[in-house]
């Protein structure tokens, strides 16, 4: 069997599930256009601003265009927030206050919000005297519905979820499952903020963790949200008393959301909102590709393909360090910008071991492009995600079985 007729094979046996993710897609650009035009976008609202940027229309009209796609009250949605980490950094900045205690339920959070967190005279919450406690999840991955219970009291004014697995051997959570959980939070008197980190989870289904009970969400745009078109950016979007609290903390308590200059146009960010429905489509069905093919061949890989994934990443589990950077490799050289780059494992900023990245995108750094990446340590899993087009997604995977598999 040669290496496109094995892919031919894998692509049949997801024909059902590749349905789903084009009603899905259908549903969500539906959704995006219908707050297009209930926000009368026009023209003008692309215009870029200088200065103070008092009066920035594009600015402001993209918070209530993002508000609205995701059932919030508000939105900040600005290129001054620069990775999905700082935009989280800004969200809890925002919110939380010295002796305040936040329970992250979901486990240790990533690696990048480490130093956010627990970091030692670097402006952390910690250095601020805010608590971050967390309890693991269950050994069926999910919810420590007890734990979470005994945990919950007086002092937690911010129960904290990530969505995505970061670099856990974990499936993402649905928004099914967040909002049973926000159900189970607040049946406990739980009354402060529930605050979603929606990384990798946006577009995937039909709706969002705003929609089922989550107080904040928060994401990068150059994942799921900016379609591939924005150039840099993060989202912040939820109940307007909070979102308040954030734009204070943004530019300044005495000026909040009226400042904000780009001047630049805006509208790569509008566009790329326009296409993230169907961009998000594209990289879910290259995620069961590659998913489906190192199935067959004896792989390990999450989440499971008898069901939908949660999320656009997906976790291949080697057995040894040279085939995991190997597969990585494989996916830099099928890039369109630096194909000709080996990727070395590297010390990077934020993480505990060396990581492998690759990640030969138009905007650098983009994980809703074609990308994997992963520590390199035991048990030597890669992650893999993106794709701004189904094509280019197989066309990496018949360089894998090229270059890796020989035989099939």
């Amino acid at each position: 069997m040669t290496d496109l007729e094995f892919i031919q094979k894998c692509e049949n046996a997801l024909i059902d599930k590749f349905k789903i993710i084009d009603e899905i897609a259908y549903f969500n650009q539906k959704k995006v256009l219908k707050a297009f035009r209930d926000c009368n976008i026009a023209v003008r609202h692309f215009n870029g601003s200088t200065g103070y940027g008092y009066g920035d229309e594009g600015r402001d009209t993209l918070g209530k265009l993002y508000a609205q796609v995701f059932g919030c009250e508000a939105g900040i949605v600005s290129p001054h927030l620069l990775s999905g980490t700082h935009a989280l950094t800004v969200a809890l900045f925002g919110i939380l206050r010295p002796a305040d205690t936040v329970l992250c339920i979901t486990g240790m959070p990533y690696d990048t919000l480490r130093g956010v967190i627990f970091g030692e005279n670097n402006g952390s919450l910690k250095d601020f005297g805010i608590n971050f406690e967390y309890c693991n999840l269950n050994n069926n991955g999910s919810f420590d519905l007890n734990e979470i219970e005994n945990r919950l009291n007086e002092k937690v004014k911010m129960v904290y979820i990530q969505r995505s697995r970061g670099y856990e051997l974990r499936d993402a959570f649905s928004c099914e499952e967040i909002g049973i959980i926000c159900k189970f939070i607040r049946k406990n008197g739980f009354n402060g903020c529930i605050f979603v980190d929606n990384c990798y989870g946006e577009f995937v289904e039909k709706i969002e963790p705003s929609e089922v009970g989550a107080d904040i969400i928060v994401g990068s745009l150059i994942k799921n949200a900016g379609g591939g078109l924005a150039p840099t950016g993060g989202y912040i979007c939820g109940k307007e008393k909070y979102i308040d609290l954030i734009g204070k903390r943004l530019t300044a308590p005495s000026i909040g959301l009226e400042v904000g200059s780009y001047e630049q146009s805006y509208r790569n960010f509008y566009q790329g909102l326009f296409m993230a429905p169907h961009t998000v489509a594209q990289s879910l069905k290259t995620s069961l590709l590659i998913g489906k093919a190192m199935g067959e061949l004896g792989y390990k890989n999450y989440p499971s393909l008898d069901k939908m994934p949660y999320d656009i990443t997906r976790a291949i589990q080697f057995d040894s360090a040279d085939k995991m950077v190997n597969f990585i490799r494989e996916v830099q050289y099928a890039s369109p910008v630096d194909g000709f780059v080996t990727c070395e494992p590297w010390d990077m900023p934020g993480y505990d071991d060396k990581i492998i990245m690759a990640a030969g995108t138009f905007v650098s750094g983009a994980s809703i492009e074609l990308s994997a990446d992963g520590p390199v340590k035991p048990p030597y899993i890669a992650y893999f995600q993106g794709g701004l087009t189904y094509e280019h997604g197989k066309y990496a995977l018949e360089r894998i079985l090229n270059k890796l598999y020989k035989e099939v």
